[in-house]
């Protein structure tokens, strides 16, 4: 039983980094880099269920390393939190289905609130985010290695890596400084080792 559970761990693993590496980075993922590093509002980041804390997750990183960013969760923006967003801010919607009702309507009224860039990320080849939104981030058809493929592992695992991989190239474009990044996240281990002070001189 120890085996199956430790073969059944490693195929796991195995079908998350394969999907990762399967990733083809295309001239909407350097747009979309192009487009957070000239927004002149905030980024606003949106998405439901798993992928709603790969936003949340991802808009902290922004923040961390100095792009303004919030999340919305879709069910609550009709409720009143669209009063959040802004005409110059622009939204990042995660779905890997691109179908889910509550994403599409953020997206919808967001529009009517004159967000004029949607960047979608998103697996299914058909799916109306791909349509609401102005260039889309194609995560690829990723087969998740749940034992009833429903489990979302291996396309969040995928999620995941595009947001870093967004924050770290737009980070690095903007010229981002270890003294930037420690005004931001004083605090903890790396507040200390952000520190300028705590380089040799």
């Amino acid at each position: 039983m120890l085996l199956d559970i430790k073969e059944r761990m490693q195929a796991v693993l195995t079908a998350e980094a394969r999907a990762i590496a399967a990733l083809d980075i295309t001239d909407e993922f350097v747009q979309a880099v192009h487009t957070l590093k000239n927004c002149q509002g905030k980024i606003i980041t949106t998405g439901i269920g798993k992928a709603g804390y790969i936003a949340k997750k991802f808009a902290a990183t922004l923040c961390s390393t100095a792009t303004p960013a919030d999340f919305i969760h879709p069910a609550e923006a009709a409720h009143g939190d669209l009063g959040l967003i802004g005409q110059k801010d622009v939204m990042i919607a995660f779905s890997t289905s691109g179908k889910s009702r509550e994403v599409i309507e953020i997206l919808e009224l967001s529009r009517h609130l004159g967000v004029e860039t949607i960047i979608g990320v998103t697996s299914h080849p058909q799916s109306e985010l791909r349509t609401q939104s102005d260039f889309v981030l194609d995560m690829g058809i990723i087969e998740e290695p749940c034992p009833l493929g429903l489990t979302p592992s291996a396309s969040m695992a995928v999620m995941l890596a595009i947001s870093d991989a967004i924050a770290l190239a737009l980070m690095e474009a903007k010229g981002v400084s270890k003294e930037d990044y420690g005004l931001r996240h004083h605090g903890g281990y790396l507040g200390r080792a952000a520190r300028t002070d705590n380089e040799p001189r």
